[in-house]
């Protein structure tokens, strides 16, 4: 049998992780032996993570297939149609000796929005070869990301229903997965057993060697141009929603003295002002902030494993999360963790047997180390502007921001403000922002006193983990779902179907008012 894997690109991430971890798993407990792996991308990965993917595989044949319209729309300029015809050029000679009896495609991430003439294409072309089609959902397009609307309106998907019939199409040999459980009880509502909640894959590995970690130790020297300072680290993409600022500050609050060091760089066009815009800030008031230190050739870097092993902290800011992998990945490494919790990952987590010593729901920021009245009308201008990008249905069901509420200046958390008002609190002085806003997150004064005596606690990895997050479970899992899979039946273009609804039970709960922050408004900084 041959295991197709398609995602939009093989950039560094969190998707990329989880194919590089899952398919090692899937290939050895697969009811039928996988003979054959195909990395069908718009974008290869750097030879490095290429050659130990291989590695992971031994015996089994890696292809990588190459079509660029796989790729990110807004990263193409061609017309649509032409696209169109790309993308079904390029699956034909994909799928050209594949059917029901040989194949198995596994899709990432269709559901968010960067490409739905592939999510569509693929569909099209896996139902009319009867193959079994998975579409793993790690994030979706109506998750804070309605900029992706106007773009898909543009390459032809101008209702819901349409964009819907893209993400869930209505092919009954398909199973949908969900990261976290919140979104798989959606999923389960409408498919049954055609959608299943499956948890991202870890298990504590071996440490890095020592000599591995040292030489980390010192690239990072080099890099930062310092000379013994700790290192706090925030193991992701420089994305709006990884809430970055809100890191910073806290480094700077609980342990003045470190760098706050962020792994990868902005992953697209679109987040390219939020990089820019922090590192300008950075520069000009000399902040201990470096950004995407593994962007560009990894080939003579430290993997993250050896910069999480030389760390003295790790952090996790994110105001939106489909599963939050850094959790993991510190109990992993045996590294303190400070982060955020966040309401639909911390459920799975608690069900995991992780407790998380270092969490808290929000820091909350005295309303006179910013601006009030304009970042009220910040706020007001951008909210009003990300909702005209809507369509009528989103657009009725959207909540109010919880600052638009207040009436006077009040205690605000961080992560609801846009990012100038959050660069206005980082660029006071840090003695005055402390004394500030202690008595409003008292907590912060013991992990401050933890963090200068270097005993920030360290979340052991439980026991009943295993049975969740271990690949053999997760491959079990996986193949299980699709035993009871149905005999596709014939679909034609514009047929009528459910998934609509599943995608307006999502919409109403993505746009509860614990949902919306200011941060995913505005893509310029």
């Amino acid at each position: 049998m041959t295991l197709f894997i398609v995602h939009h690109h093989l950039r560094p991430g969190g998707i990329r992780r989880v194919i590089e971890l899952a398919a090692p798993h899937l290939v050895r407990e697969a009811p039928r032996p996988i003979t054959r792996v195909v990395l069908a991308t718009g974008q290869r990965a750097d030879q490095k993570w290429h050659d130990h993917f291989i590695q992971q595989l031994p015996g089994v044949p890696v292809e990588v297939f190459i079509e660029p319209s796989f790729n990110y729309l807004s990263e193409q300029r061609c017309s649509p149609r032409h696209i169109t015809t790309q993308i079904r050029r390029g699956l034909e000679k994909l799928l050209a000796h594949a059917n029901s009896g040989n194949c198995l495609v596994w899709a990432h991430n269709l559901g968010v929005g960067r490409n739905l003439l592939l999510s569509r294409e693929l569909a099209f072309a896996c139902a009319a070869r009867e193959i079994p089609l998975v579409a793993h959902h790690h994030d979706w397009w109506f998750d804070n990301r309605w900029a992706r609307w106007r773009e898909m309106h543009r390459f032809g998907f101008r209702s819901l229903a349409g964009a819907a019939q893209a993400v869930f199409p209505p092919i009954r040999k398909t199973l949908h997965i969900a990261i976290n459980r919140a979104d798989a009880d959606v999923l389960t509502r409408h498919f049954g057993n055609r959608a299943l909640w499956l948890p991202n894959l870890a298990e504590p590995a071996p440490l890095p060697p020592a000599a591995r970690v040292r030489a980390a130790h010192r690239w990072l020297r080099n890099r930062l141009a310092h000379d013994g300072a700790p290192i706090w680290l925030l193991p992701c993409r420089t994305l709006r929603r990884k809430n970055i600022a809100e890191a910073l500050l806290l480094t700077r609050w609980l342990r003045p003295e470190a760098w706050l060091v962020v792994t990868g760089a902005a992953s697209s066009a679109d987040e390219a002002p939020y990089f820019n815009t922090l590192e300008r800030a950075a520069r000009k008031h000399h902040w201990r902030l470096r950004l995407g230190v593994l962007a560009g050739d990894e080939s003579r870097k430290p993997t993250v494993p050896e910069l999480l092993a030389a760390s003295e902290a790790v952090l996790l800011t994110s105001i939106q999360e489909g599963f939050g992998l850094p959790y993991l990945e510190a109990a992993a490494a045996h590294r303190p963790l400070i982060a955020r919790r966040l309401h639909n990952i911390a459920p799975d987590l608690d069900r995991f047997g992780f407790r998380f010593p270092q969490t808290y729901d929000e820091i909350l920021i005295a309303p006179e180390l910013f601006n009030w009245p304009a970042e009220r009308d910040r706020q007001q201008k951008n909210f009003r502007a990300w909702r005209a990008t809507m369509p009528a249905f989103a657009r009725a069901r959207i909540s109010q921001p919880p600052l638009f509420a207040a009436r006077h200046p009040c205690a605000v958390p961080f992560s609801r403000l846009t990012l100038s008002a959050q660069l206005e609190v980082l660029a006071r002085p840090i003695r005055e922002t402390w004394a500030a806003c202690l008595p409003l997150n008292p907590f912060l004064e013991t992990w401050r006193q933890r963090a200068a005596a270097g005993k920030l606690r360290v979340t052991p990895w439980p026991r009943a983990a295993k049975s969740w997050l271990a690949g053999e479970a997760y491959a079990r899992r996986f193949f299980a779902a699709l035993v009871p899979l149905p005999m596709p039946s014939q679909v034609r273009r514009g047929t009528p179907c459910a998934p609509a609804e599943v995608q307006s039970d999502f919409i109403a709960a993505k746009l509860d008012a614990q949902n919306l922050y200011p941060l995913l408004w505005n893509m310029n900084a």
